[in-house]
């Protein structure tokens, strides 16, 4: 049974349909990535299973669950937690603080301790900075805190939102370094990216999108040379 299951699934924005019949799903333990151009429907793909969107059609199961039509913050005590483009840190808020909302939904004290301290193990610079304000960060230090404060939650499902979004290549690099440590300790991860070699070459799986509908899928590995994937990202 698959961990995240899209079936049918439409989103508007307004009298704008955004995504239409979408139909998609994610096994456990797999990166998969949606690409596309600006407007196919990503993000609000992402939203629509995080719960910050809620659809006017279709399903999203989790784990076998119905989560069409719970409220975020179920969503994230579920297992699901999303790391949004932009990154979306509070800025006036320290390291320290970000990392402790992203615990917002559980109440085992000392295990939250103890997972800031992981993540500082796993983000060293963040660590050396617990006390400085989020805002001040550069953009991968930035980039950074949005998937540790994701993780604070111990999901199951991480959803990544263009997380190379504006960053040099050698800080890409690291992210996408990351997530795949990620991956290989156990977590699934459903990714957008504007980068589609990259996304690609870091997923076992990939879905195309086109003006909000699901074009083709296949194997990453067997779609990264394929010339209908640049026409779709280029949405020539």
């Amino acid at each position: 049974m698959p961990l995240l299951e899209i079936e049918n699934l439409s989103v508007n924005y307004g009298a704008i349909q955004a995504v239409r019949g979408l139909s998609l799903h994610v096994d456990e333990g797999e990166v998969v990535t949606l690409i596309g151009a600006n407007g196919a429907g990503k993000t609000t793909t992402l939203r629509a299973v995080s719960r910050m969107l809620r659809p006017v059609g279709g399903t999203v199961r989790f784990a076998g669950r119905d989560i069409s039509r719970i409220p975020t913050d179920e969503a994230v005590k579920l297992g699901i937690a999303q790391s949004p483009e932009g990154r979306q840190v509070l800025a006036r808020q320290s390291i320290q603080d970000n990392l402790e909302l992203g615990a917002y939904t559980r109440n085992d004290r000392a295990a939250i301790r103890a997972d800031i301290e992981q993540m500082y193990q796993r983000f060293p610079r963040l660590g050396e900075r617990r006390a400085q304000l989020a805002g001040t960060l550069s953009g991968g230090e930035q980039q950074m805190l949005a998937i540790a404060r994701a993780l604070m939650s111990r999901p199951r499902l991480l959803l990544l939102d263009e997380p190379s979004l504006g960053l040099a290549p050698i800080i890409v690099r690291e992210i996408f370094n990351i997530i795949r440590e990620l991956n290989e300790q156990g977590t699934t991860i459903l990714l957008v990216e504007q980068n589609a070699k990259l996304a690609m070459n870091s997923s076992h799986r990939t879905y195309v999108l086109e003006a909000g509908q699901m074009t083709f899928h296949g194997d990453s590995a067997k779609l990264v040379n394929d010339e209908r994937v640049l026409h779709a990202y280029l949405g020539g």
